[in-house]
């Protein structure tokens, strides 16, 4: 748990002792308890707007993260979920389909986490094989043929290292998406809700435009892996995530993403509902139409946005 969150519990605990106390005893103590009310409303928003980058990594990765789905249900209408890779089976650590934005027919890829050990297990921690990506390129290709805008929601440790996703192609699947989605004729936007990682987030994020919720992180390796690679120590966890510039605010910062989303007070999973409608407004106010008209120039400025990252990489 955060360090943040512990005070914020332990100060909601206190206010609830005393507002319990004054009922049993008829005691009035609504002064003190409007003064920690106000100093727990401060507290809050004092602790989440000074997050440190591996506290980031945390909020990213807890259970109670809203997943793909939850916000799928939440933003979009008469949602159908498609399977299959027609090669070898289907993968649920991606969920892909069909759905309607306000009336408007796009096609929706998340990478999908479980909210539970049996929940993980089945979707295999949010991390795709070689089909998920085989998957989500099929229902891109799709989308383009029928001039449907995508939109993907990018959730991921990291695609999944096992030998048998190995053997079926894992690093093909995933640089056939790189190569295929800058060229893909219809509007693609890409959104970081908790953690993107590595190329297993990148096969998902090649977009005209690539949001961040404001307390997800999107980085090359875990911090985890960084600082065994780089120091041989994993426990330096702290560090690599402050120098990794992982957090939505530094990569705003450097261009390489393009808008970072507001999360309600004390991050997304307190308020589902309400991070789901702001995501909503945001999509909302794109001109898909406008862009759809004009898809030669939407390529060419997809192409240079990339180009112009890499150069800014070099």
């Amino acid at each position: 748990m955060l360090e943040c969150e512990k005070k914020i519990k332990e100060l909601t605990e206190k206010i609830e002792e005393l507002v319990e106390f004054s009922k049993e005893k008829e005691v009035d103590l609504s002064f003190e308890i409007n003064r920690l009310e106000n100093k727990l409303k401060e507290l809050k928003k004092e602790a989440y707007e000074n997050l440190t980058p591996l506290d980031k990594l945390t909020l990213a990765r807890i259970l109670e993260r809203p997943t793909s789905l939850d916000y799928i249900e939440r933003i979009f209408d008469s949602f159908v979920e498609l399977h299959g890779d027609r090669q070898y089976k289907d993968d649920p650590s991606i969920v892909a389909g069909l759905a309607k934005l306000n009336g408007m027919p796009v096609t929706v890829i998340g990478q999908q986490k479980g909210r539970n050990v049996k929940e993980n297990i089945k979707r295999n921690f949010g991390m795709p094989s070689p089909e998920g990506y085989r998957k989500a390129l099929r229902f891109m290709k799709q989308a383009e043929k029928f001039n449907r805008p995508i939109i993907c929601f990018i959730d991921t440790p990291g695609a999944f290292p096992g030998m048998g996703a190995e053997e079926r192609g894992q690093g093909e699947a995933i640089g056939k998406n790189l190569m295929e989605m800058p060229n893909l004729k219809t509007p693609i936007i890409s959104i970081v809700i908790g953690e993107g990682g590595s190329g297993g987030a990148l096969a998902l994020s090649i977009g005209d435009e690539v949001w961040m919720l404001e307390h997800s992180v999107y980085s090359v390796l875990s911090p985890e892996g960084f600082a065994s690679i780089l120091w041989k120590d994993s426990s330096r966890v702290k560090e690599a995530a402050s120098i990794m510039k992982i957090t939505a605010q530094d990569l705003k910062e450097y261009g390489i993403i393009d808008k970072i989303i507001k999360e309600p007070e004390g991050g997304a999973h307190k308020n589902v509902d309400e991070m789901a409608q702001t995501i909503k407004e945001y999509l909302l106010k794109v001109p898909f139409a406008e862009r759809k008209g004009n898809i030669n120039e939407v390529l060419e400025n997809r192409y240079q946005k990339y180009r112009n990252i890499g150069e800014f990489v070099e």
